[in-house]
């Protein structure tokens, strides 16, 4: 008989088996190919990696006519264990030509990952050990879910002690709806709606954390001044020029959220070549605007932007590469809870039916190795993520 294993059950077999301790790591490291995709690198550096990894016996896949140069950048696949990506940053430390030593230091980067955290403003840190969970609370009388509208003061703080108690480590306050075909509301109105709230909140729960969803940077300074802890801005800076001088003077986290256009007109931009990976080179791009100015990673948040500028097959390709952003060095946060799509895919289910789809998107986001889900329904997709957690990992219960 011949079992097949997976891989997250390995380190558990062969220690069961008896190998020697100094072994396991070793055996780990050859139990799995780990695909890398290299973006727009020269082409003579395309033909060298794709050498030295058959030499160290993995593979570079490359476009057909790379071999002669006929363009003069190209993305490239490698297909290799830790080992041969081992061997290969040897070969890579040793040429200092056509852009190589960056190509070193991004491999190291995401073969050699650090622990995720988001320090507050504050010095407040939300570790990522486990999933985190956003609760959303909505102070508009138009956002998509009905049962996400809270227009008073006391029926929020009900709801936000409900969500606190069921295990939120956040809660995301918005005062503006940004579904699909949505109008803006001004910045005053916008501020009436949130800053009332989050003093409250404050005031009520001192300790709780607290994100204000807003693009607007006048809007974020009063909600902050006010209390809140992150900027959660669905234009990742794009919308309002002053948000990005904001964030370095502060030094509150931001959650930088992929979109196209306005909520307005955004479904009508929704032509990719590749979602995933221009996605992924969107976040990159706005976060390296944070770090020339002196903003570090620990206050950077990625949000794929599901439903914002995509379709539905654009949405689930998204979740579906979803590992391609979580390996990018920052903490990536998936809200997709009871959005259009799961309505969709389910038939054209209404949002008060979706909660079974949204908790599936969430297990996705632990298998994608996602630090946090933005959610309206806690304590159901908390616990099912926990008990995802534990079947992966049993030895973290």
């Amino acid at each position: 008989m011949i079992l097949k294993l997976e891989t997250q059950t390995l380190a558990d077999e062969f220690s069961q088996l008896g190998v020697h301790p100094a072994s396991e790591a070793i055996f780990l490291h050859k139990s799995e190919i780990v695909p890398l995709k290299l973006l727009n690198i020269r082409t003579p550096a395309a033909n060298i990696i794709k050498q030295e990894m058959l030499a160290c016996g993995g593979d570079c896949a490359i476009p057909a006519g790379c071999v002669v140069c006929a363009e003069e950048r190209v993305d490239a696949i490698l297909l290799g264990t830790q080992k041969h990506y081992a061997r290969l940053l040897e070969k890579l430390a040793q040429m200092s030509y056509f852009g190589m030593a960056d190509i070193k230091t991004e491999l190291e980067n995401i073969l050699k990952p650090q622990p995720l955290q988001t320090i507050l403003a504050d010095g407040r840190t939300l570790l990522y050990d486990k999933m985190l969970v956003m609760g959303i609370l909505n102070i508009t009388p138009d956002s998509f879910y009905a049962g996400s509208r809270v227009p008073q003061i006391e029926q929020v703080l009900e709801r936000a002690a409900r969500m606190l108690e069921q295990g939120a480590a956040v809660l995301d306050i918005g005062g503006e709806s940004t579904r699909p075909g949505s109008d803006a509301v001004s910045a005053d109105e916008e501020q009436q709606r949130v800053v009332p709230v989050i003093k409250a909140l404050k005031e009520r729960y001192p300790d709780c954390v607290i994100s204000i969803d807003t693009y607007r940077a006048s809007t974020a300074e009063t909600a902050l001044g006010a209390g809140a802890d992150i900027i959660n801005d669905v234009t990742a800076m794009e919308g309002d020029a002053a948000m990005l001088d904001l964030v370095v003077r502060s030094q509150a986290p931001i959650i930088l959220m992929h979109m196209r256009g306005t909520p307005k007109n955004m479904q009508q931009n929704c032509e990719y070549k590749n979602v995933v990976t221009e996605v992924a080179a969107y976040l990159v791009r706005q976060a390296k605007l944070l770090e020339e100015r002196g903003v570090k990673k620990e206050k950077i948040i990625f949000d794929p932007g599901i439903g914002f500028a995509k379709n539905v097959q654009q949405n689930l390709q998204l979740m579906q590469g979803l590992k391609s952003l979580t390996g990018l060095g920052y903490p990536v946060l998936l809200a997709a809870s009871r959005k259009s799509t799961i309505g969709s895919v389910l038939g054209g289910v209404p949002a008060e039916e979706r909660l079974e789809g949204t908790i599936a998107t969430s297990c996705q986001a632990v298998y994608a190795g996602a630090q946090m889900v933005r959610v309206h329904d806690v304590k159901e997709n908390l616990r099912a993520i926990r008990m995802l957690e534990a079947i992966l990992c049993p030895s973290r219960i």
